[in-house]
């Protein structure tokens, strides 16, 4: 993959990474929580000989700079600017964003902020429907982050084990070696600053989600404990033109424990988008 920064509104430097041509139908994938993009690795593996595949850090992610102004994480439109920048330095049109987790509010900054019209579809892997005051009960798994304050501390004696706990939690069955230790790392390089202020502000996406014109796919896994599977069904339900499709005994990050499902599902929902965007 090729490495590339373009600094977003607020001159915050965003890290993205390509992988596949460009003259292949295009996919933008946006990470979650404390995480960055070498979470995609297997769906890359996967899909870069179809597809024009670009992956961003989240800003506090990764590669990415990390603000230590919290307003930095609250600002809707800042997310929302940080995709359109990532969009434009790559030339993407027609794309479909692919949002994990907390991905899906930074895709919904961005319809909310911009719109669908650049857009072939949304796809929302696990992604949540509302932060702070506005998320509702029945959409936390007991292994949320939000319910952990060990993640929030910058304490290493006590952040490293939260860490890996909430690694181990995002899977029903275990990770490799490999990949688990590449995810607790990950979520390592994500400061306190961040992590806080993901959840500050108060939103709910349902209605942004609603407003949709472009079909949408939410993949959820059944045996998720971070985010409810009800919050899958409900995401699906809000979207116009959503499909739901639950992966049995699968947790919160279904491309990881299923690749080969996850990375043929997806393109199949990209193949039948453009067949409908051509008709």
């Amino acid at each position: 993959m090729s490495a590339a920064k373009i600094a977003s509104s607020d001159g915050t430097r965003i890290a993205t990474y390509t992988a596949g041509s460009p003259a292949n139908p295009a996919i933008l994938l946006i990470h979650g929580w404390a995480q960055q993009s070498l979470c995609w690795d297997p769906l890359i593996d996967r899909l870069k000989d179809r597809f024009h595949i670009v992956a961003m850090d989240l800003r506090g992610h990764g590669a990415s700079d990390k603000p230590e102004d919290p307003a930095a994480y609250t600002d809707t439109k800042l997310w929302a600017d940080d995709v359109a920048a990532v969009i434009a330095l790559h030339d993407l049109s027609n794309v479909t964003l692919v949002g994990w987790s907390y991905g899906s509010r930074v895709i919904a900054s961005y319809l909310d902020t911009y719109g669908d019209k650049n857009l072939s579809g949304v796809v929302l892997a696990g992604g949540i429907l509302a932060i702070g005051t506005a998320r509702e009960d029945w959409m936390v798994g007991p292994a949320s982050p939000g319910l952990d304050r060990d993640l929030y501390t910058t304490d290493l004696a006590r952040l490293i084990p939260a860490t890996a706990r909430f690694v181990d939690a995002c899977t029903a069955k275990p990770l490799d070696r490999d990949t688990y230790g590449r995810m607790v790392a990950a979520n390592m390089l994500c400061p306190a600053t961040a992590r806080r202020a993901l959840f500050a502000a108060n939103w709910d996406m349902r209605p942004t989600y609603a407003a949709m014109t472009c079909p949408g796919l939410v993949v959820h896994g059944t045996a998720d404990t971070v985010v409810s599977p009800q919050t899958g069904e409900a995401a699906a339900k809000a979207i116009p033109h959503g499909r739901y499709l639950p992966y049995d005994g699968i947790g919160h990050a279904p491309f990881l424990e299923d690749p080969d499902r996850f990375a043929a599902d997806l393109a199949g929902f990209i193949q039948t988008a453009s067949k409908e965007q051509a008709a």
